[in-house]
């Protein structure tokens, strides 16, 4: 059956650029008319939806002290119930603490800075925000120290919203090395000790700029309303590619970005209860967030640690956000899904053998049926119901996005999670609009259209053997071009002129990703121009693709592979899964501590083997096989600064922190 046409070429040109059909004519630059600046759409919003839940937060009831089996201590909560703001309540804050930070003398026009976790706070600052006209500066709470003093004196921020525990940790060493910085909000009501910060910083806690605020001779003040081409945020990356850049986003690009969004989520609206836990500072986020604001979702705070009654700050026998809130809609990472597939698969395989067979049966049976459009309601019920309380059991549609989810994964999230994952591709630099699968396309590999506020087109990259004439798809340099595409890189031009493109009005950006254009209109990511690499012999190697094709073998949590082209092989560091590892090594009767088993010769033999035989079902090449691997005990978080917030590896870093390992490796020491 032929699939529908969901893109076409505007040229007539297989190099495009392509337009979703629905805006073949213009595209689409608002949701709402006349709503074309942010704080007019959280106003419109709270017009409509007054006093139905809006932000909501979990109340810790106790924190507690957990040793574990390794000798480490693991700080585990006890969570009670979701307490609401409504959106008038939310509203009254987002007035207040304008009122207040203008108090404070920040200017219309002049940058505030944001280092932050996920949580409500966050929103109802990038409100006030929007509606004071201040750019909001985003941090990721991630970013090293040396990242996070760069972005501050770069920005130039008189003024910074934070956490208490970002003061105690991450920030105590950057203050001194930031000049322009006068005022410190800390979000968290709980008392800071202001004498253990320099006496140039003025520390405030949010409550009492709120206060500040809510005085007459503050809150009657007159103040400018923001316009469409006004600076809205200035986002930092995490910096996959060394320093953090900073994206001028104004209020235009934003509000044409969502509008793309929102049109390829069916049913949005004030029936929905969204989780809210990836980090604010990433666009995936925020743009999510906000367009759920705009639908009269409802958002409730959660962190990665604390997401199921699985995660590790969860008390055993405690439970999770996901339980207790029981989202119809999330976002997702990659990463994240993987590692829900990994976990509950692991699981199938520790069934009794009719369990297992019987699971197996209802899995391949409700996977011909998805591939059919079709559904499976008493496998859904019988078999499936258990997988879906993972996540609460009301999820009805996810959304993932920050890098290329594998076909099995999302089979695996489409069959027991019974719900469609639109796959999106879009970038910090496009306001994370792009492309976005519709919820009716069961491919896999795709992420789907261009959304009806862009426009997409193919570059011919000859050196990597990309062309708009490849049989029998075109590929080539994926180019965003529309209203939503940023302005370019805060204090950064010579950036500006390898990224963004001016053409006939329309600006472009250049993401460095190659894709290929289906002739349905969708798009497929193939590989990227970063990770493209000329072994000694001549071959060109995507290092992305090895990874995408060893990333679901079981015994691997992740992998980043490594060539240069002093050399004629490639070569692997992987982070093994636990569980799996234990379990070969106790097969072939090596035993020891974690750290010995990942340093063991015959467990980076095993492992090897495996890899080989992974490698050869997925038809990979010969040259393309690693052929010598290191195991590393330590996961990659954000946090050890070897991946981003979106678990992106930073190929940099990794090659630095394994050096030793890659002189090892190619010099056989």
């Amino acid at each position: 059956m032929t699939a529908p046409e969901r893109a076409r070429s505007t040229s007539g040109q297989p190099e495009g650029p392509y337009r979703a059909i629905e805006s073949l004519e213009r595209l689409a630059t608002m949701n709402f008319e006349g709503k074309d600046t942010l704080d007019k759409l959280f106003d419109f919003s709270v017009e409509r939806f007054k006093q139905a839940d809006c932000l909501g937060t979990r109340e810790i009831l106790s924190e507690e002290s957990e040793t574990q089996p390794s000798g480490k201590v693991f700080k585990k909560l006890v969570m009670g119930d979701y307490h609401w703001r409504s959106y008038e309540d939310v509203d009254r804050e987002v007035g207040l603490l304008g009122s207040g930070l203008a108090a404070l003398g920040q200017k219309p026009g002049n940058s505030i800075a944001i280092f932050c976790e996920t949580r409500a706070e966050w929103m109802i600052t990038v409100q006030a925000c929007f509606r004071r006209k201040f750019p909001l500066v985003t941090l990721y709470a991630t970013l090293g120290e040396d990242a996070v003093a760069y972005g501050l004196n770069e920005c130039g921020a008189t003024h910074l919203i934070t956490s208490k525990e970002l003061m105690e940790t991450k920030l105590k060493n950057v203050f001194s090395r930031v000049s322009g910085l006068q005022h410190v909000i800390c979000v968290d009501r709980e008392g800071v000790n202001k004498a253990a910060y320099p006496e140039s910083l003025a520390v405030h806690t949010m409550q009492e700029v709120l206060d500040l605020g809510a005085k007459p001779e503050n809150l009657n003040v007159e103040f400018e309303r923001p316009s469409p081409s006004d600076l809205a945020v200035v986002m930092y990356t995490s910096g996959s590619t060394g320093r953090p850049k900073g994206v001028m986003m104004i209020h235009s690009n934003l509000i044409a970005g969502m509008a793309g969004q929102c049109q390829r989520i069916p049913g949005l609206g004030n029936k929905d209860t969204y989780i809210g836990y990836l980090p604010l500072a990433h666009v995936l986020e925020l743009t999510a967030e906000i367009s759920c604001l705009t639908y009269g979702c409802r958002i409730g705070y959660s962190s990665p640690q604390t997401l199921s009654d699985q995660s590790t700050k969860i008390k055993k026998g405690s439970k999770g956000d996901c339980s207790v809130l029981r989202p119809t809609l999330m976002a997702a990472v990659p990463e994240i899904m993987d590692r829900i597939y990994k976990n509950v698969m692991s699981k199938v395989q520790e069934m009794g053998m009719l369990q297992r067979t019987l699971f197996n049966l209802g899995y391949n049976y409700k996977l011909e049926q998805v591939n059919k459009g079709l559904d499976a309601p008493l496998c859904n019920k019988l078999l499936f119901r258990r997988v879906r309380e993972l996540l609460g059991g009301n999820i009805r549609a996810m959304l993932c996005g920050g890098a290329p989810l594998s076909a099995a994964t999302q089979r695996f999230m489409n069959v027991c999670f019974c719900c469609p994952v639109g796959q999106g591709y879009g970038l910090t630099e496009t306001c994370g609009a792009g492309t976005i699968t519709e919820y009716t396309d069961y491919s896999t590999g795709r992420v789907g259209a261009p959304l009806i506020c862009c426009e997409i087109k193919l570059r011919d990259w000859a050196e990597g053997g990309y062309t708009s004439q490849d049989k029998p798809y075109p590929r080539g340099e994926i180019m965003i071009g529309g209203p939503n595409v940023a302005m370019g890189y805060y204090k950064n031009e010579e950036l500006n002129e390898d990224f963004w493109v001016d053409e006939a009005g329309q600006r472009w950006f250049c993401t460095g990703d190659v894709g290929e254009v289906h002739p349905d209109g969708c798009l497929k990511i193939v590989d990227r121009k970063k990770d493209l690499v000329k072994l000694q012999a001549g071959e060109y190697v995507s290092l992305g693709k090895i990874e995408a094709a060893l990333k679901n073998c079981p015994l691997i949590d992740n992998i980043c592979a490594y060539a240069n082209s002093e050399q004629n092989y490639v070569i692997s560091f992987v982070v093994p899964n636990q569980k799996q590892l234990t379990a070969l090594a106790s097969k072939n009767g090596v035993e020891g501590k974690w750290e010995e088993l990942c340093n063991h010769p015959v467990i980076e033999a095993e492992m090897l083997k495996v890899i080989k035989e992974v490698a050869s079902s997925n038809k990979l090449e010969k040259f393309e096989i690693p052929m010598k691997v290191r195991l590393s005990a330590d996961p990659w978080t954000p946090e050890t600064g070897l991946v981003t917030d979106a678990f992106k590896l930073k190929r940099k870093e990794l090659k630095k922190h394994y050096q030793p390992d890659i002189e090892r490796m190619y010099g056989g020491k």
